[in-house]
């Protein structure tokens, strides 16, 4: 059957169609049905299709990333451990606050003990940081280059962690050195101070978030 047979045919006389053009009819009404079914329902379910594939290959990476995390957690745990262990070992070379006295005379009797001068030992104001505080000496003393050179090696072999910075050196008049520097003193928070401190930036941050909820008030229009 042509395609101008097709045309030609009446629905009216539908009855009267030979059985060739009724099978014919028949197969192109059943391939109109399942296109007009692809397009209005199954095309739907493949949209749901693809995005479940898609939801599936993000879950799959996800998965795997969850994985992988979890057969490294032994060893995030001992790198853990590692730097906890680390850090304890430098807290311990901190004094508490009850140790600082002796740590800041440690320091005076090794100038006094390679024979130096001191014209200026002076401890400054304290610095606090998140778990540990500093306290700055200006120092000042005067003695034989050899002399100087050991009270430098005898401050950095002092069990608790003490810096010099800001070295300044000059001659004198008599073949001496002058040396002008800051000595630096560590020492760690204890627990009171800890708490004391976490308690006031929480209250700071507190103040912060409540100034920035605060609306300013408009002016109320005279009636």
């Amino acid at each position: 059957m042509t395609l101008d047979e097709i045309n030609k045919l009446d629905l009216k006389t539908l009855a009267d169609w030979p059985l060739p053009t009724k099978l014919v009819a028949l197969g192109l009404l059943c391939v109109a049905i399942v296109a007009a079914g692809w397009w209005f329902d199954w095309r739907g379910g493949m949209e749901t299709l693809d995005a479940a594939k898609r939801k599936e290959t993000e879950l799959r990476g996800v998965f795997t990333t969850k994985k992988n995390q979890a057969i490294n957690l032994d060893a995030y745990k001992k790198q853990l451990a590692d730097i906890e262990q680390a850090f304890g070992a430098l807290l311990k070379q901190l004094p508490n606050k009850q140790e600082m006295d002796a740590l800041i005379t440690d320091v005076n009797q090794a100038g006094l003990g390679r024979g130096l001068q001191f014209e200026l030992f002076k401890p400054e104001a304290e610095t606090v940081s998140e778990f540990y505080a500093e306290t700055p000496i200006s120092v000042k003393v005067t003695g034989g280059y050899h002399d100087i050179a050991a009270f430098v090696s005898d401050v950095s072999k002092l069990s608790r962690i003490v810096t010099l910075q800001n070295i300044v050196m000059e001659p004198t008049k008599d073949g001496m050195l002058n040396m002008d520097a800051t000595v630096k003193t560590y020492r760690y928070l204890d627990e009171e101070e800890l708490i004391t401190r976490r308690q006031s930036s929480e209250k700071q941050a507190a103040d912060k978030k409540g100034k920035s909820k605060a609306k300013p008030k408009g002016k109320e229009k005279s009636k």
